[in-house]
């Protein structure tokens, strides 16, 4: 009985992926969407727990997280219990929640960005070191120099 062996034959596209993935800028991005996904939290409850109970107040108390449309089934006061009841609800408020949220996350980055723009260019903008004078500079400079060395 004769033997044969078997190799596992990795497709071309596997070591284009790893070189993708091991880019710099890929790894930025990757870093930005776990902070972006912590930050959500703390966006997220901004608007749930600060925000919201503001703008309910200016709209004469409307919870915009009650805020929902039934469709089919049982019509409940509220957005929990018409879940519970199995009713199919269109979500408006939850909607408003998140379209504040994007909002506010975008007004955010909107001026960290900016802060940081105008910091990078205060940086860029370092005094720089004088350009070195020109040949023609240079050699005016040393016949000025004798010139005035001849006459005292």
């Amino acid at each position: 009985m004769s033997e044969t062996k078997h190799t596992l034959h990795t497709p071309g596209w596997v070591s284009d992926f790893q070189k993708f993935i091991m880019r710099g800028n890929v790894l930025d991005l990757a870093v930005g969407v776990v902070i972006g996904a912590s930050f959500s939290a703390i966006v997220g409850s901004a608007v749930k727990d600060v925000l919201t109970p503001f703008i309910g107040l200016l709209t004469g108390g409307v919870d915009f997280s009650n805020l929902f449309i039934t469709l089919k089934g049982p019509v409940k006061d509220t957005l929990a219990e018409a879940q519970k009841a199995g009713a199919v609800t269109v979500n408006i408020g939850l909607f408003l929640n998140a379209v504040i949220q994007f909002l506010i996350v975008a007004f955010f980055i909107f001026w960290l960005t900016r802060i940081l723009s105008k910091l990078s260019r205060k940086h860029d903008e370092a005094p720089a070191a004088p350009p070195a004078p020109s040949k023609e500079e240079v050699l005016l400079t040393e016949i000025r120099d004798l010139l005035a060395q001849k006459n005292s």
